[in-house]
Formats: C-alpha cells, structure tokens, sequence
C-alpha cells in the first residue's frame, strides 16, 4: 500500500465514523442517507481533483471502498428473492379472495406499462428536441471491446426472443433455481410461485381450517423473519450511499460526459420529464405529489446510487407500507413486478432514445407516425421480463434495436457515460413502481391515510 491508498481509506473510514455518530444524535434513517449522498459526492470531488479519474492510487482506492459499497449491494440482493417470496406469500395468504389477487396484478401492471408507453413517446420527443444522431460517433478500441462483450454475453439470450417465449419465461419450471436467481425473469416466476403456494394454503384452510391455519401461522412467522433481516441491513444504507457515492463521482471521465454530453442532458430531460408524469398521475388522483416524493426519497436516493432496481426492492417494500399507507399485499407485488416489468427508464426512454438515434442512419424518418406507434409498442411489450439489475437497460436495447430492424452498435458506443446515465434511469424505474403500488392501492381504497399524510416521528411509532 502506497501512502495516499493509506489516507484515503483512513478519510473513508473516519467519514463512516461520523456517519455513525449522526445516529447517536437522534438523527432519523433519511437524514443520515441524505448525509451519505452528500459526503460522498464532496469525498468523490475531492479524490477526482487531487488524483484524476484514471490514477492507479483512485482505482485502488475505490476497490476498497466497493469493500462497503458493493457489499451492501451484496447484503441487499441476498434478501431480494426470499423477500419478494415472503412477502408475496404471506399477502396472497391474507387475501381470502382470489378475486383481490387478480385486481391487484391487473392495475399493477397496467400502471406500470401505461407509463412505460409514455416514456417511449417522451424518449422520442427529446432525441427529436436535442437533434440527436448516430452519425459521426467515433467506435475506438474500448467501445469495439464493448460491443464484443455484448455480442457474446447478450446477443446469445435476446436473439430468438419472442413474446410467447418471454411469457412463457415467466412461469417457474424450477423454483430452486429462479430463487437462486438464476434467470433473468426469475424475480416474476418467483412471483407466480410464491402466489400459487398462498393459493394452495387459502384452500388448505377451506379443506382442513387447523392444518390450513398452522400453515398460515408459519408462513405469518416466515414473512416477520424475512422482515427483521431486512430492516437489519436498512440501517447500513447510509454506509452504503456514502461508498457507491463516492465511486461513481471519484470515478467519472468528464472529458467523455462533455464529449456525449447532449445525450446525456436529453437523457436527463427525458428522465425529469418522466418524474413529472408520475406527480401528475397522482395529483390527478387526489395523491399529493410533493408528500409522495419526500417519503420515498431514501429509496430513489439508493436506486440512484446503487444502480439496481431488484436490490431497491427492500427499501421500496418499506416505503410504501411503513411511509405511503400501503397495505404488504400490493407494496409487495408493485415492487417486484416494476424490477421486472414495465421499467420507464431502461425498457422505455433509454432503447427509444437509441432507435430515434440510429433510424436516420438505416433510411427511416424516426418522426414517421406509424414507426413512432410501432416502436413505442415494441418497446412497451418488450419492457415486461429487463431484468432490473445492472445492464437491464442493455438488454431492453437489444430486444428493441433488432425488432425495429436497427444495429445494435450505438449500445457500445456510450459505455463512457453508460454509469452516469445509468443512475438517473434507475431512480425512474423504483418510483414508477412505487407510484403503481400507490395508485393501485387508493384504487382500491386500501390506503392507510393517516399513516400517509404522518409525519416521520408518527411513521416510527407506527412500526
């Protein structure tokens, strides 16, 4: 170890220190998130300043930091998919009515596939706004790399994909390995799974009302299990968001981010947009947009961070029922279908942006209204089954790009900016979810309204 790697990891390390102390001082999880976020983002300033983003010393530093940053993300997705079985397990179980399971899926989905068709068309709007094209994008050595890369690792699972394959995808054949994660769709087949085995249990209550209620019981135990570990791993997220933080700052090529950087503030735009569509469905519904957002944002601050729809999901479970007044059964399905389902930024603006880019380059007038409705519903159908983790949206763009008949190469020519993008798109895709479990629920007139309109001193007295 060289001397600056040694003051940097002890600067790490008295930050976390301090991040610590915060709590003592009675400062609530928010607060101490938001301090991460903002101590990184200085800590990351400081290293790229000192050091550049390209020295040997920041790259070793950062593979320490990702000792704290990427193993919470780790901690997090190792309770996603018993998480996501609990929940959805033990909220079937307390349905009674397999008629609720059906709305709830319906509205659910809906929600989030009507917001993803809009996203396409704000995608469309702002690639056209900033004048954006393929044409003159330079391919070097590291984007050639890249398209490699994508060809091997990507090409292989997206190139015979159908609709009928990708729904029937979605059904569990082997639930050991869709819990393991072994698919990318596993998170809905572990869905299906967990909801035929809350099924099996309401029947085994109607056939045997002892039996059926120790299964009950048992799987009651199980969910408060899952839900202890989880809220054990929350209280690291401040440590967490400080780490990922200063990473993707310290990390940052800026003179890449400038060379790209009307796509990235069209990205931006469109991502902002998109934000406001959701206050607006929920203003529209009588939900105050401004409430929403102060509640939820710890979870959109570590989607932001963490770059991971399917690891936010512990946090977007908790926020919608212990903040929103969301009732577990819909918190539950809303969270786990949006990490796979209907994701705004990376199955919607993001492949949208790419084809409105390339299409001039193959011929094809991107403005042309029936290419226009047949890409946003290519992308809409194709949004269903992006795996929401890392590289998601590479995946989204990959079904799309060849179904309109477009090459794929554009993908690889952003890796540059691909982190910082990245970020932003994720955010978007946790709150389409979230705003699709509280629209759902105050659909159906299940929404704890006190809880919702509770300031945070009254949220803990409630857990």
């Amino acid at each position: 170890m060289t001397v600056p790697l040694i003051l940097n990891i002890l600067v790490f390390i008295v930050l976390l220190i301090v991040l610590s102390r915060l709590g003592r001082n009675g400062w609530s999880l928010s607060k101490k998130v938001l301090a991460g976020l903002v101590m990184g983002v200085l800590f990351g300033l400081a290293l790229q300043l000192i050091y550049g983003d390209s020295a040997p010393v920041l790259k070793a530093s950062i593979a320490w930091f990702n000792v704290v940053g990427n193993g919470y993300v780790q901690l997090l997705q190792m309770i996603v998919m018993p998480l996501v079985f609990a929940s959805i397990l033990s909220a079937v179980a307390r349905l009674h009515n397999a008629s609720s399971l059906g709305k709830i899926s319906v509205l659910t989905i809906g929600v989030l596939l009507f917001t993803t068709a809009i996203s396409a068309l704000v995608g469309v709007f702002v690639t056209s706004l900033f004048g954006l094209s393929a044409e003159g994008l330079v391919q070097g050595a590291q984007e050639t790399a890249r398209l490699s890369a994508i060809q091997s690792n990507y090409a292989g699972k997206v190139a015979d994909l159908s609709a009928p394959q990708m729904l029937l995808s979605f059904i569990p054949k082997n639930p050991f390995a869709d819990l393991a994660g072994a698919n990318p769709t596993s998170i809905i087949s572990v869905v299906i799974f967990a909801a035929f085995l809350g099924v099996a249990a309401l029947q085994l209550l109607k056939d045997d009302r002892e039996k059926g209620e120790r299964a009950l019981k048992a799987i009651e135990v199980l969910q408060l299990w899952v839900m202890k570990l989880v809220r054990l791993i929350m209280k690291l997220t401040p440590y967490g968001v400080l780490a990922l933080m200063t990473k993707v700052v310290a990390g940052s090529n800026l003179q890449d981010i400038i060379k790209l950087g009307s796509f990235v503030v069209a990205s931006y735009l469109g991502l902002a947009i998109m934000f406001a569509v959701h206050a607006l469905l929920l203003s529209v519904n009588g939900i105050n947009p401004m409430r929403f957002f102060r509640k939820v944002w710890p979870v959109i601050t570590f989607a932001f961070t963490s770059r991971s729809s399917a690891a936010s999901i512990p946090l977007n479970v908790e926020a919608q029922t212990q903040r929103l007044g969301v009732p577990e059964s819909i918190a539950s399905f809303s969270a786990s279908f949006g990490a796979t389902i209907g994701q705004n930024g990376c199955a919607g603006l993001y492949p949208t942006m790419l084809a409105v880019m390339v299409a001039p380059t193959m011929g094809i007038n991107p403005l042309d209204p029936v290419w226009i409705a047949t890409l946003v519903g290519i992308v809409t159908l194709s949004s269903a089954g992006v795996a929401g983790v890392g590289g998601g949206a590479t995946f989204a763009a990959l079904i799309v790009l060849p179904a309109m008949g477009l090459p794929v190469t554009l993908v690889a020519l952003l890796i540059s900016i691909e982190p910082l993008i990245d970020m932003g798109r994720t955010a978007l895709n946790v709150n389409g979810s979230m705003t699709a479990g509280t629209l759902t629920s105050h659909w159906m007139r299940q929404t704890d309204k006190r809880l919702f309109n509770s300031d945070e001193h009254q949220e803990l007295a409630h857990r």
